[in-house]
């Protein structure tokens, strides 16, 4: 092989390189729906179950899970938090940066003993916040969140009609996605190390 051809063959390897460097990995598919850029679902402010005020901005730096319902929810309620104490589970290491956000659409009975009885069983990191009537309509709208009470047997014993989904926002503080309930924990845990990953 002449010397021309040699130098003509390391630059042709050389160029492949390049480009082969110059490829970014593909973007992450999200399994849930991708929200990014929405003008809605952009902030809360109400107190925890110690009285402290919270807002996003708490827990800048990990990426927030934020699900609406009530303690006395049948069904939908203990399943989709049983499912993000899994996700967080499947995180390994990361599961220390996803904070799960209980907000409770019962104020009348939700006291902020019971909620953090309810909802530091599925994870002692988890945190709820309870805010009066206006407040929780308030909040409710500002995450077009349905919910209705649906009368029982007795005053007391009424069910809430509600919304069944999670937000997920990002390490900024952005809502980025909404996972329908009954998402596997797997995928939401894969979208959760999506945004991990993301550049502050």
């Amino acid at each position: 092989m002449t010397r021309r051809n040699v130098l003509r063959l390391l630059g042709a390897c050389t160029l492949a390189t390049l480009a082969a460097c110059n490829q970014a990995a593909p973007p992450h598919k999200f399994n849930a729906v991708d929200l990014t850029g929405a003008t809605y679902a952009r902030q809360f402010d109400l107190p925890d179950f110690d009285g402290k005020t919270r807002t996003l901005a708490d827990f800048k730096g990990k990426v927030v899970l934020v699900f609406f319902g009530y303690t006395q929810c049948p069904d939908a309620c203990p399943t989709t938090m049983a499912e993000l104490a899994q996700a967080r589970k499947v995180l390994g290491a990361d599961g220390s940066k996803l904070q799960v956000v209980f907000i409770s659409l019962d104020p009348d009975r939700d006291t902020p003993a019971l909620l953090k009885q309810y909802v530091t069983n599925f994870s002692s990191d988890f945190i709820a916040l309870r805010g009066d009537a206006t407040q929780v309509k308030a909040v409710a709208r500002e995450f077009k969140i349905f919910y209705e009470k649906v009368p029982g047997a007795t005053p007391q014993s009424y069910t809430i009609d509600h919304t069944a989904g999670v937000y997920v926002f990002d390490t900024q503080g952005r809502v980025r996605l909404f996972a329908r309930s009954g998402m596997e924990p797997g995928d939401l845990a894969a979208d959760a190390k999506a945004l991990l990953a993301e550049p502050a």
